[in-house]
């Protein structure tokens, strides 16, 4: 993921974008079975603190945060 001023702003529905910000930050700190054990307290909290993340925690909903651990455990096992 670009993370330079000129990075296309990231949304709630860009759940790869996401996912592979998530990896970018954690690496293989967490594997399949933490990533989907991650509260989705933190999780929203991880992906509000994104660079060019610019949707809002209203916006979030249990859909989307699904989503993104998936999105997040597909990034992970292609980085293995």
């Amino acid at each position: 993921m670009n993370t330079d001023k000129f990075a296309l702003p990231i949304h709630w529905n860009d759940h790869e974008d996401i996912a592979m910000g998530l990896y970018e930050k954690f690496g293989d700190d967490f594997g399949e079975s933490k990533i989907y054990r991650i509260r989705f307290t933190d999780l929203m909290e991880w992906v509000l603190a994104l660079p060019n993340f610019v949707g809002t925690k209203e916006e979030s909903n249990e859909g989307h945060l699904e989503q993104i651990q998936s999105a997040w455990v597909y990034e992970w096992r292609d980085n293995q």
